[in-house]
C-alpha cells in the first residue's frame, strides 16, 4: 500500500490513494458517529480498504471508535491497540486514530498506555480527523485533540453510509439526565436538538437515494424541542417524517419513559410509516433501585406505558435493556425486576450486568454487589427472557409478514439457502426462496419479500412458506433494491456528500467491522447494553 504523504488538506497528493478502515465499539451513535468519520475520510481524498484488507486489518488509517459505557470498554479497545501495535511495524507509514467516548474519557492516557497511536479525538470535535492526522504525520508525534463541548453538529458533516435501503438519523445530541450508573452525559454533554427542517431535509435526501427505512436517533430521542421550548415536537416529527414520500418504514430509538406521552403513541399509531416496534429501556423493576439510579419513573409508570401502546397497536413488539446488580440491589429488589419483566411480555431484552464506571456517582455508592451474586441474578434474568421470548415468537408463526431484505444478517443464509430481513416489528426474519427461482426474480437487499412465519426461535423467525404445497411467497422490488444493485455494480459517488443537504452513501464497500452494542436496526444479543 501506499505511504505517500497527504498535502496540508489531508488530500494525498500522490496519484495511489491510501486506505481507510473504521471500527466501531458501541451503540447506535458511535455507528453513525462512524458513518460520518469515514465521509470525511474521502472527502479528503482517502479510499476505504477492500472487504479482504478490513478483515485483515490491512488498511494505512485505521480508525477506532470507542465506547466507554461498560467495564470492559477498555479492555476492548486496548486489545485491538495491542494486536495493531505489530501490523504497524511492518507497515511504514501506517496510521492509528481513536475516537468516541472512551477518546473523550481517557484523553492523552491512551497515548500514554499505547504510544503507537497517533491521533485522539473525542466526542465533540469528530470533524478534525482528517486533519490531525494530517499534523500527526507531518509532526511525526501523535496528536490528542479534545473539545470540551460540541465544535460542529455531526449531521452537517460528510457521510458514508452503510447501507443504501435503511439509514441513521441524528435529531438531537447529549442527554441532560442524570442517571447515576451512566458516563454518557459527561462524555456527549447536554442536549442540542437539530431544527426540524434540517432533520427532515436528511430524511428526504437519503429517501431519493434510494432508502425506505430511517431511524431516528437520540440519546433519549422522545425528549427533542427541550432545548426550543417544544414539548411536542417530538410527536410532530414523527407525523412529518412518516409522511414523507417514498420512505416506508419509520423507527426510533431509544426512548426515556418519564418523558414519553400520549401524543407520540397517537403520532406512533396514525402514521402508517411508523413501526409497530418500541425499544423502552426499563433498567429495573424496583422502584427502589429506580430512585437510586435516578430514573424519573416507576414500574407502575412503565408498565402503563406498555398497556398504552399495546391498546393502540396490538402488534407492537417491545424490547428493552435490564441493568442486573446495581449497588444495594437486594433479593427483593431483584424479584422485582423479575416480576416487571413477566408483566411486560418483552420480545427481547439487552440485558447486562453492572459495571463499576469511574465518574459516575453510582461508582462510589456502598454495597457494591459481589460477582458471583450479579451472575448468578442475571442467569436467573436470562432465563426468564429467553423462555418469554420464545413464547412472543411462537405466538407469531402463521402470521404473514413483510420482510425488508438485508444485505448480511444471516450467519448461515448460504448454508440453509435462506435470505434475512426484518419484519415491520423488527423481528429477525430467515426466509426461504422458492426453489428454481432466477437470479433476476430473487429478492435484493432492500426489496421487500410477503412470506408466512412458519417456525420460531427466542431470537428470530423462520419463513418456508415458499416451500409449501401452496406457497406463499411474493417479492416487491423497490427502489432500495434498485439502489443497493446500483452500488454493487459500482455506480455511485466516490464519497457522500454532507449532513442534511446530500448525505451521500458514497464508496462501493463496507468501511470495516462494526461491533454493537446493539446489533444493526435493533435486534438483541443477551448482554449487550445501550445507551438510554
Amino acid at each position: 500500500m501506499s505511504t505517500t504523504t497527504p498535502s496540508r488538506t489531508g488530500a494525498p497528493d500522490a496519484d495511489v490513494r491510501r486506505t481507510y478502515l473504521v471500527k466501531t465499539l458501541g451503540c447506535q451513535m458511535n455507528v453513525h458517529d462512524s458513518e460520518h468519520m469515514a465521509g470525511m475520510l474521502e472527502q479528503a481524498g482517502y479510499v476505504a480498504a477492500s472487504p479482504q484488507d478490513a478483515a485483515a486489518e490491512a488498511a494505512d488509517i485505521i480508525v477506532i471508535n470507542t465506547c466507554a459505557v461498560r467495564e470492559n470498554a477498555s479492555d476492548k479497545l486496548y486489545g485491538n491497540l495491542g494486536r495493531l501495535a505489530g501490523a504497524k511495524r511492518s507497515r511504514p507509514g501506517m496510521q492509528i486514530a481513536v475516537g468516541g467516548c472512551l477518546a473523550q474519557k481517557d484523553r492523552a492516557g491512551i497515548v500514554e498506555r499505547a504510544p503507537w497511536v497517533d491521533v485522539v479525538f473525542g466526542t465533540h470535535n469528530l470533524d478534525a480527523l482528517p486533519v490531525l492526522l494530517e499534523r500527526a504525520r507531518h509532526n511525526q508525534r501523535a496528536e490528542v485533540e479534545i473539545a470540551e463541548s460540541l465544535q460542529v453538529f455531526p449531521s452537517t458533516l460528510p457521510t458514508r453510509r452503510e447501507s443504501v435501503y435503511a439509514g441513521w438519523v441524528s435529531i438531537s445530541v447529549g442527554c441532560n439526565n442524570t442517571c447515576t450508573f451512566c458516563i454518557v452525559p459527561h462524555l456527549r454533554g447536554k442536549e442540542r436538538d437539530r431544527r426540524p427542517g434540517e432533520i427532515l431535509a436528511e430524511v428526504e435526501a437519503l429517501v431519493a437515494q434510494g432508502a425506505v427505512e430511517v431511524t431516528l436517533l437520540g440519546q433519549n430521542v422522545n425528549s427533542y424541542g427541550v432545548e426550543f421550548g417544544d414539548r411536542g415536537a417530538f410527536a410532530k416529527l414523527l407525523r412529518a417524517a412518516g409522511a414523507i414520500e417514498g420512505l416506508e418504514r419509520l423507527r426510533f430509538t431509544s426512548p426515556h419513559p418519564a418523558a414519553f406521552t400520549d401524543d407520540v403513541i397517537a403520532a406512533m399509531t396514525e402514521t402508517p410509516t411508523v413501526m409497530p416496534q418500541l425499544h423502552m429501556p426499563l433498567q429495573s423493576g424496583s422502584d427502589r433501585v429506580l430512585r437510586a439510579m435516578r430514573r424519573s419513573y416507576r414500574s407502575e409508570k412503565f408498565l402503563g406505558i406498555l398497556d398504552r401502546v399495546r391498546a393502540a397497536m396490538p402488534d407492537a413488539a417491545i424490547t428493552t435493556d435490564i441493568i442486573v446488580g446495581f449497588p444495594g440491589e437486594t433479593e427483593e429488589d431483584f424479584a422485582e425486576t423479575l416480576r416487571v419483566v413477566e408483566a411486560a411480555r418483552f420480545a427481547s431484552a439487552f440485558t447486562f450486568q453492572y459495571s463499576q464506571r469511574p465518574g459516575t456517582p453510582a461508582a462510589d455508592l456502598p454495597d457494591q454487589l459481589s460477582k458471583e451474586v450479579v451472575q448468578e441474578r442475571y442467569e436467573r434474568l436470562v432465563d426468564l427472557q429467553d423462555r418469554i421470548a420464545l413464547e412472543e415468537s411462537q405466538a407469531q408463526v402463521g402470521r404473514t409478514v413483510e420482510v425488508l431484505v438485508a444485505e448480511a444478517e444471516g450467519r448461515k443464509d448460504g448454508a440453509t439457502h435462506r435470505v434475512t430481513g426484518r419484519a415491520a416489528d423488527n423481528r429477525l426474519v430467515h426466509l426461504a426462496l422458492p426453489p428454481g427461482l432466477s437470479a433476476d426474480d430473487a429478492p435484493r437487499p432492500g426489496d421487500l419479500v410477503t412470506v408466512t412465519v412458519t417456525r420460531a426461535a427466542p431470537y428470530h423467525l423462520v419463513a418456508d412458506s415458499a416451500l409449501d404445497a401452496e406457497p406463499r411467497f411474493a417479492v416487491r422490488r423497490t427502489r432500495a433494491g434498485d439502489a443497493w444493485a446500483a452500488r454493487a455494480s459500482g455506480q455511485e459517488p466516490e464519497h457522500g456528500g454532507s449532513g442534511a443537504g446530500g448525505c451521500g452513501t458514497g464508496g462501493t464497500g463496507p468501511t470495516g467491522p462494526v461491533t454493537l452494542g446493539l446489533p444493526t436496526l435493533g435486534l438483541p444479543t443477551l448482554g449487550a447494553p445501550t445507551r438510554a
